[in-house]
């Protein structure tokens, strides 16, 4: 037996071929995967004929009837409906108006599927697959071009009423600062690719430190900050030491309130984890309830830069899609 996950971006998409059954571990779970560019510009309508027979050519290529598929997982960037099965003019998918893709698929292959937004089905997969697995409480932070949160409670995937859980970085860490998800001195906006080039280039007016930084600072990315700051520089130790305060403000908001046994946090703290668990460490400890803290691990993301295909797949064995 075996799954399908699909993965729709605003760039690219993918259909990957998985096993059908949750592995001890990730060696080999991946069969195959096949990946075209989006090409928002044709519509959807082209866009979803192209997934659907991408899935059944990439079955035909190993062999596979429909009959063997136990579910399908499909994620792809919010809003959207997961309940009903409907992609709902996520930004990047432009005119994706109520397209109704499980649908789509469930009449094309006659088997289960299951629709989350990107965040939460990068939380199924480091549940499922990943740093999380075998807990019951787990949050996962994305933590890269954004900074959104899935959250798993009580062994379940957990969307919220209306899909909406877990949109972290809405939330304000402090009055002023850089600008993420439209708010100045939000999560976001202190803690995401372009939060960390906004704070750089805001602390770039104030310091009276030297940086090779400091040369171009419009030309500043996290990644660049990062690479410096692990250097030595101490402008870009800075912009990285406010980034990891704000960082434990917000997983101390998460602790205290979800009480979870770990946040696992992908991307840019995967990579760049020295420099954030020092400061992080000490917020959380003066900011969080200790008993929580106590029984909270936050942890790198183990999947790294599969985490996107085994998101799709880890959503086929997802009984209920959301909670």
């Amino acid at each position: 037996m075996y799954s399908l996950g699909i993965d729709i971006g605003g760039t690219k998409c993918a259909v990957v071929l998985g096993g059908g059954k949750l592995p001890e571990n990730t060696d080999g779970f991946i069969i195959d995967k096949l990946s075209f560019p989006t090409l928002v510009q044709r519509g959807w309508q082209a866009v979803t004929a192209e997934l659907l027979s991408t899935a059944e050519k990439l079955l035909q290529k190993n062999n596979i009837s429909f009959s063997q598929l136990i579910g399908i997982g499909i994620s792809c960037g919010g809003p959207l409906d997961s309940k009903k099965g409907l992609i709902q003019c996520p930004p990047n998918l432009p005119d994706w108006d109520n397209v109704p893709i499980v649908s789509m698929f469930e009449e094309k292959f006659g088997v289960r599927t299951f629709l989350q937004n990107d965040a939460n089905a990068c939380a199924v997969a480091e549940w499922r697959f990943g740093a999380a697995k075998g807990l019951e409480n787990a949050v996962f932070l994305t933590f890269g071009t954004g900074m959104g949160a899935g959250l798993i409670l009580n062994g379940q995937l957990y969307s919220g009423t209306n899909d909406m859980a877990g949109e972290v970085g809405h939330i304000r860490l402090a009055e002023d600062g850089p600008v993420g998800y439209g708010k100045r001195g939000s999560f976001e906006g202190f803690c995401s690719g372009g939060g960390i080039a906004r704070l750089g280039q805001e602390m770039a007016e104030l310091t009276a430190l030297s940086s090779p930084l400091l040369e171009n600072p419009e030309e500043m990315t996290a990644k660049s900050i990062a690479d410096a700051a692990k250097n030595g520089d101490l402008f870009a130790q800075q912009v990285y030491n406010t980034c990891a305060e704000k960082l434990g403000l917000g997983l101390s908001v998460l602790i205290d309130i979800l009480n979870p046994q770990a946040i696992v946090i992908g991307s840019i703290y995967e990579r760049a984890q020295s420099l954030f668990d020092p400061i992080i460490e000490k917020v959380i400890a003066k900011e969080s309830l200790a008993l929580s803290a106590a029984n909270c691990r936050i942890l790198p993301a183990k999947l790294g830069n599969s985490i996107g295909d085994f998101a799709a797949l880890g959503l086929a064995f997802t009984e209920r899609s959301s909670k």
